[in-house]
Protein backbone atom coordinates (compact mmCIF):
# COMPACT_ATOMS: atom_id res chain seq x y z
CA UNK A 1 0.00 0.00 0.00
CA UNK A 2 1.22 3.47 -0.56
CA UNK A 3 2.27 5.63 2.37
CA UNK A 4 -0.38 8.53 0.45
CA UNK A 5 -3.25 6.44 0.79
CA UNK A 6 -5.31 5.05 3.59
CA UNK A 7 -8.02 2.20 3.00
CA UNK A 8 -10.69 1.69 5.12
CA UNK A 9 -12.25 -1.79 4.16
CA UNK A 10 -16.15 -2.46 5.53
CA UNK A 11 -17.96 -5.30 4.88
CA UNK A 12 -21.47 -6.74 5.95
CA UNK A 13 -24.65 -8.06 5.13
CA UNK A 14 -27.23 -6.34 3.09
CA UNK A 15 -29.19 -3.15 5.32
CA UNK A 16 -26.92 -3.39 8.08
CA UNK A 17 -25.82 0.42 7.59
CA UNK A 18 -22.41 -0.15 6.10
CA UNK A 19 -23.12 2.13 3.11
CA UNK A 20 -24.65 5.25 5.15
CA UNK A 21 -21.68 4.61 7.40
CA UNK A 22 -19.61 4.45 4.59
CA UNK A 23 -20.34 7.78 3.13
CA UNK A 24 -20.51 9.79 6.43
CA UNK A 25 -16.21 8.35 7.02
CA UNK A 26 -15.45 9.19 3.79
CA UNK A 27 -17.36 12.69 4.11
CA UNK A 28 -15.43 13.05 7.09
CA UNK A 29 -12.45 12.44 6.40
CA UNK A 30 -11.69 13.57 2.62
CA UNK A 31 -11.42 10.23 1.14
CA UNK A 32 -13.00 8.26 -1.92
CA UNK A 33 -15.68 6.35 -1.20
CA UNK A 34 -17.06 2.90 -3.55
CA UNK A 35 -19.77 1.13 -2.62
CA UNK A 36 -18.44 -2.12 -4.39
CA UNK A 37 -21.91 -3.75 -4.67
CA UNK A 38 -22.63 -1.47 -7.29
CA UNK A 39 -19.98 -2.45 -9.52
CA UNK A 40 -21.81 -5.66 -9.61
CA UNK A 41 -25.08 -3.86 -10.35
CA UNK A 42 -23.07 -1.99 -13.24
CA UNK A 43 -21.85 -4.79 -14.79
CA UNK A 44 -26.06 -6.66 -14.85
CA UNK A 45 -27.54 -3.59 -16.12
CA UNK A 46 -24.88 -3.47 -18.60
CA UNK A 47 -25.73 -6.98 -19.63
CA UNK A 48 -29.46 -6.35 -18.99
CA UNK A 49 -29.09 -3.16 -21.48
CA UNK A 50 -27.82 -5.12 -24.02
CA UNK A 51 -30.39 -7.90 -24.05
CA UNK A 52 -26.84 -10.34 -23.35
CA UNK A 53 -26.97 -13.79 -21.48
CA UNK A 54 -26.66 -14.37 -17.56
CA UNK A 55 -25.15 -17.70 -17.85
CA UNK A 56 -22.09 -17.04 -20.05
CA UNK A 57 -19.42 -15.99 -17.69
CA UNK A 58 -16.41 -15.14 -20.63
CA UNK A 59 -18.95 -12.39 -21.76
CA UNK A 60 -20.09 -11.07 -18.20
CA UNK A 61 -16.00 -10.61 -17.55
CA UNK A 62 -16.01 -8.71 -20.56
CA UNK A 63 -18.64 -6.49 -19.55
CA UNK A 64 -17.27 -6.09 -16.06
CA UNK A 65 -14.02 -5.24 -17.14
CA UNK A 66 -15.35 -1.93 -19.34
CA UNK A 67 -17.24 -0.91 -16.15
CA UNK A 68 -16.42 2.46 -15.42
CA UNK A 69 -15.96 3.38 -11.31
CA UNK A 70 -16.61 6.95 -11.45
CA UNK A 71 -19.84 6.95 -13.35
CA UNK A 72 -21.81 4.48 -10.71
CA UNK A 73 -25.27 5.91 -10.43
CA UNK A 74 -26.89 4.49 -6.93
CA UNK A 75 -30.24 5.25 -7.43
CA UNK A 76 -30.68 3.83 -11.35
CA UNK A 77 -28.33 0.56 -9.86
CA UNK A 78 -30.65 0.05 -6.87
CA UNK A 79 -33.38 -1.17 -8.87
CA UNK A 80 -34.48 -4.81 -7.50
CA UNK A 81 -34.43 -6.40 -10.80
CA UNK A 82 -30.86 -4.87 -11.10
CA UNK A 83 -29.92 -6.34 -7.48
CA UNK A 84 -31.64 -9.67 -8.44
CA UNK A 85 -29.50 -10.11 -12.06
CA UNK A 86 -26.70 -8.85 -10.08
CA UNK A 87 -26.57 -11.68 -7.35
CA UNK A 88 -26.58 -14.19 -10.41
CA UNK A 89 -23.41 -13.02 -11.88
CA UNK A 90 -21.87 -12.07 -8.18
CA UNK A 91 -20.76 -15.71 -7.95
CA UNK A 92 -18.85 -16.09 -11.20
CA UNK A 93 -15.40 -16.23 -10.12
CA UNK A 94 -13.99 -14.38 -13.66
CA UNK A 95 -16.29 -11.52 -12.83
CA UNK A 96 -14.99 -11.40 -9.21
CA UNK A 97 -11.25 -11.35 -10.79
CA UNK A 98 -12.10 -8.42 -13.10
CA UNK A 99 -14.03 -6.43 -10.42
CA UNK A 100 -11.75 -7.17 -7.72
CA UNK A 101 -8.64 -5.74 -9.88
CA UNK A 102 -10.57 -2.73 -10.55
CA UNK A 103 -11.85 -2.16 -6.90
CA UNK A 104 -8.10 -2.54 -5.54
CA UNK A 105 -6.69 0.13 -8.21
CA UNK A 106 -9.66 2.16 -6.65
CA UNK A 107 -8.20 1.66 -3.36
CA UNK A 108 -4.83 3.45 -4.54
CA UNK A 109 -6.66 7.05 -4.79
CA UNK A 110 -5.25 9.39 -2.63
CA UNK A 111 -5.41 10.44 0.30
CA UNK A 112 -7.56 7.92 1.45
CA UNK A 113 -10.94 5.29 0.30
CA UNK A 114 -13.56 3.85 2.21
CA UNK A 115 -15.20 0.59 0.56
CA UNK A 116 -17.97 -0.97 1.39
CA UNK A 117 -19.05 -4.58 0.25
CA UNK A 118 -18.86 -8.12 1.43
CA UNK A 119 -15.14 -9.21 0.35
CA UNK A 120 -13.38 -5.82 1.67
CA UNK A 121 -11.47 -6.86 4.40
CA UNK A 122 -10.41 -10.56 3.64
CA UNK A 123 -10.08 -10.15 -0.02
CA UNK A 124 -10.23 -7.14 -2.19
CA UNK A 125 -7.74 -5.06 0.68
CA UNK A 126 -6.63 -7.63 3.35
CA UNK A 127 -4.03 -4.96 3.98
CA UNK A 128 -6.23 -2.25 5.06
CA UNK A 129 -5.33 -0.73 8.24
CA UNK A 130 -8.51 -0.76 9.29
CA UNK A 131 -11.51 -3.29 8.94
CA UNK A 132 -15.17 -2.81 10.04
CA UNK A 133 -17.86 -5.24 10.01
CA UNK A 134 -21.09 -3.73 10.02
CA UNK A 135 -24.07 -6.12 10.90
CA UNK A 136 -27.89 -6.58 12.54
CA UNK A 137 -29.95 -8.86 12.98
CA UNK A 138 -32.20 -9.82 9.85
CA UNK A 139 -35.30 -8.73 11.59
CA UNK A 140 -33.91 -5.16 12.24
CA UNK A 141 -32.32 -5.44 8.43
CA UNK A 142 -35.50 -6.11 6.73
CA UNK A 143 -37.61 -3.76 9.05
CA UNK A 144 -35.27 -0.83 8.03
CA UNK A 145 -35.48 -1.32 4.23
CA UNK A 146 -39.25 -2.10 4.51
CA UNK A 147 -38.97 1.41 6.12
CA UNK A 148 -37.01 2.59 3.43
CA UNK A 149 -39.29 1.77 0.82
CA UNK A 150 -42.37 3.08 2.48
CA UNK A 151 -40.65 6.03 2.49
CA UNK A 152 -39.91 6.57 -0.75
CA UNK A 153 -43.41 5.96 -1.42
CA UNK A 154 -43.81 2.22 -2.56
CA UNK A 155 -45.78 -0.53 -1.13
CA UNK A 156 -43.75 -3.35 0.33
CA UNK A 157 -44.69 -6.83 1.99
CA UNK A 158 -41.87 -6.80 5.21
CA UNK A 159 -42.02 -10.77 5.09
CA UNK A 160 -41.10 -10.84 1.38
CA UNK A 161 -37.98 -8.48 2.43
CA UNK A 162 -37.67 -10.54 5.20
CA UNK A 163 -37.56 -13.58 3.30
CA UNK A 164 -35.39 -12.19 0.81
CA UNK A 165 -32.56 -10.84 3.11
CA UNK A 166 -32.17 -14.16 4.84
CA UNK A 167 -31.99 -15.81 1.21
CA UNK A 168 -29.24 -13.40 0.75
CA UNK A 169 -27.37 -13.56 3.94
CA UNK A 170 -27.41 -17.65 2.74
CA UNK A 171 -26.40 -17.13 -0.97
CA UNK A 172 -23.41 -14.33 0.36
CA UNK A 173 -22.30 -16.22 3.64
CA UNK A 174 -22.23 -20.05 1.59
CA UNK A 175 -20.53 -19.27 -1.80
CA UNK A 176 -17.32 -20.59 -2.64
CA UNK A 177 -15.81 -17.97 -3.76
CA UNK A 178 -15.01 -14.88 -1.47
CA UNK A 179 -18.02 -15.69 0.91
CA UNK A 180 -19.45 -13.30 3.31
CA UNK A 181 -17.67 -13.67 6.66
CA UNK A 182 -15.64 -10.60 9.34
CA UNK A 183 -11.71 -10.55 8.81
CA UNK A 184 -9.70 -11.91 11.63
CA UNK A 185 -8.55 -8.28 12.52
CA UNK A 186 -12.01 -6.52 11.43
CA UNK A 187 -13.58 -4.55 14.41
CA UNK A 188 -17.43 -5.60 14.50
CA UNK A 189 -19.74 -3.20 15.02
CA UNK A 190 -23.27 -4.16 15.46
CA UNK A 191 -26.10 -1.38 14.40
CA UNK A 192 -29.16 -3.73 15.91
CA UNK A 193 -29.94 -1.02 18.74
CA UNK A 194 -27.31 1.13 17.35
CA UNK A 195 -28.27 4.78 15.88
CA UNK A 196 -26.34 5.51 12.92
CA UNK A 197 -24.90 8.65 14.86
CA UNK A 198 -24.02 6.27 17.59
CA UNK A 199 -22.19 3.80 14.75
CA UNK A 200 -20.38 6.72 13.36
CA UNK A 201 -18.52 7.79 16.43
CA UNK A 202 -17.64 4.15 17.16
CA UNK A 203 -16.23 4.17 13.77
CA UNK A 204 -14.60 7.15 14.04
CA UNK A 205 -12.81 6.50 17.71
CA UNK A 206 -11.70 3.57 15.58
CA UNK A 207 -10.08 5.37 12.64
CA UNK A 208 -8.59 8.03 14.77
CA UNK A 209 -6.71 5.86 16.66
CA UNK A 210 -4.97 3.85 13.69
CA UNK A 211 -4.22 7.43 12.05
CA UNK A 212 -2.56 8.54 14.80
CA UNK A 213 -0.32 5.50 15.12
CA UNK A 214 0.31 5.77 11.14
CA UNK A 215 1.06 9.71 11.87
Amino acid sequence: MSSKTFTIAIDGPAAAGKGTLSRRIAEQYGFHHLDTGLTYRATAKALLDAGLPFDDEAVAEKIAREVELAGLDRDILSKHEIGEAASKIAVMPAVRRALVEAQRRFATKAPGTVLDGRDIGTVVCPDAPVKLYVTATPEVRARRRYDEILGKGATADFDVIFEDVKRRDERDMGRADSPLKPADDAHLLDTSEMSIEAAFQAAQSIIDAVLSRNA
